[in-house]
């Protein structure tokens, strides 16, 4: 791909209207444009990432063993009004009627209609549990929506939902999301703290926010520090090897703000532990037992005969948010460098050859470069322009790509300039630099 044929309007200046980092270099390397207020058009760059976050959400998900269906935006009023959540939910929820005078509603969440999916379709305590899970456009009417995609009407997110046949089994599904949140956070190289929050208009008596430590964050946070050295390594799919790792993160004072006891966090926390800062939720945990299988009437059959409604989580991601928040842990304002991390990158890596008018010969190089890493499928884009180096180099410092090679007065024979972005360039040979992608490759 030649960056003279890619669709990458990137803007010279940060946006005026941009108050934080995210949303500044999103609109600022093309990689978002603002259809109206709080809704977005996801550009191909910024595309590119939010489906190479979504895959790595995927696949964490079906590790667990949940399962992908899709569910649509577009959703009946009437099981709303069973739930007893129609009237409830507020003006966040977008009421519409068809050509028929239906009510109908643009999906905020979807407990009510994927119970309604399972007891359409379950009826047997042995076809228990069942983890469900879909990603979907969502739409909140924000009163005030800001931040570009961090706090946006439509969004991307993915939400799970479990089934199970008492409370024991429902808190098994709820660790085994737990953990998989830890390991899909940590694959994006972000530090998420599991931290105890309040169930808002979901419901529920347990609920876990998945918070990344930043100043534009809008939930605040009182922590103790130690939570950060705890690690889920080692963890496994077995009850009690799940419920320990819950445990070993609860044993230390972490709550949103809404959970704030000063004077437990002053008893619990020792002053030099002791952490007050904001943070930007990434994902959210809810166990909320019969809450809507009771009034939705999703009941199974039990082994002596009776029957029970089954007991109900949910388990949500925000994908579109997620690229904001790497943003805001990665980007170097002051030096104007963003680093994705390699498993997200819009691009592995960028081929910056130095052109002069008369003289192809680098371009043609460049070419021939891109042609073999191809064969390794190494995501690459080559600089095509007629710009210089340093202004190519910080270009794609600001773009995010995490490699660089560079075909100037240095890269001459078999050797290449190679460069890892924020760090000195080292003379490799094109093999030894498809190693060291294949390794990243691998290991992401």
């Amino acid at each position: 791909m030649y960056i003279s044929k890619s669709f990458i309007p990137i803007l010279k200046n940060n946006p005026s209207e941009a108050k934080i980092k995210s949303h500044q270099l999103m609109l600022r390397v093309g990689m978002i444009k603002q259809s109206s207020t709080g809704i977005y058009s996801w550009l191909p760059l910024g595309f590119k990432v939010m489906k190479k976050i979504e895959q790595i959400v995927r696949e964490e998900q079906n590790k667990i063993g949940a399962q992908e269906i899709l569910m649509p935006t577009i959703q009946s009023s009437e099981i709303w009004k069973e739930s007893g959540r129609y009237d409830d939910y507020g003006d966040e929820m977008l009421r519409i009627k068809d050509r028929q005078d239906r009510e109908m509603l643009y999906g905020p969440t979807n407990e009510e209609l994927v119970t309604d999916i399972f007891r359409s379709s379950i009826k047997s305590y042995k076809s228990l549990p069942q983890l469900l899970y879909h990603i979907q456009w969502k739409f909140r009417d924000e009163v005030r929506p800001r931040f570009g995609i961090m706090r946006c009407r439509e969004f991307y997110m993915k939400d799970a939902y479990s089934f199970d046949v008492n409370d024991t089994e429902a808190l098994f599904s709820y660790n085994k999301f737990f953990l998989s949140y830890l390991k899909t956070f940590k694959r994006l190289e972000l530090t998420a703290i599991p931290m105890a929050a309040d169930t808002g208009p979901i419901g529920g008596n347990l609920s876990h926010e998945f918070i990344i430590l930043a100043e534009t964050g809008e939930s605040k946070i009182f922590t103790d520090k130690r939570i950060f050295d705890l690690s889920s390594e080692g963890s496994d799919i077995e009850k009690n090897s799940l419920e320990k790792l819950r445990k070993k993160y609860e044993q230390f004072y972490s709550v949103t703000d809404e959970k704030f006891n000063k004077e437990k966090f002053e008893k619990e926390v020792t002053k030099e532990n002791r952490l007050i800062t904001k943070g930007i939720e990434v994902g959210h945990i809810f166990y909320f037992g019969d809450k809507y299988s009771k009034p939705l009437n999703a009941a199974v059959d039990l082994a002596g005969g009776k029957k029970d409604f089954v007991k109900m989580g949910s388990y949500g991601i925000g994908v579109s948010r997620l690229v904001g928040a790497i943003i805001e842990a990665k980007y170097n304002e002051k030096d104007e460098i963003m680093k994705w991390p390699f498993s997200v990158a819009p691009y592995e890596l960028a081929i910056l050859p130095m052109i002069n008018k008369n003289d192809n010969s680098t371009l043609e190089k460049a070419t021939k470069i891109f042609k073999h890493l191809e064969k390794y499928d190494i995501d690459t884009i080559i600089d095509d322009t007629d710009e210089n180096l340093s202004s190519k180099i910080k270009k794609f410092n600001l773009i995010g790509v995490p490699y660089q090679i560079i075909i100037g007065k240095k890269s001459e024979g078999d050797t290449l300039e190679f460069k890892e972005v924020g760090k000195e360039p080292k003379n490799l040979t094109i093999d030894q630099i498809i190693k060291i992608l294949i390794k990243l490759k691998i290991k992401n």
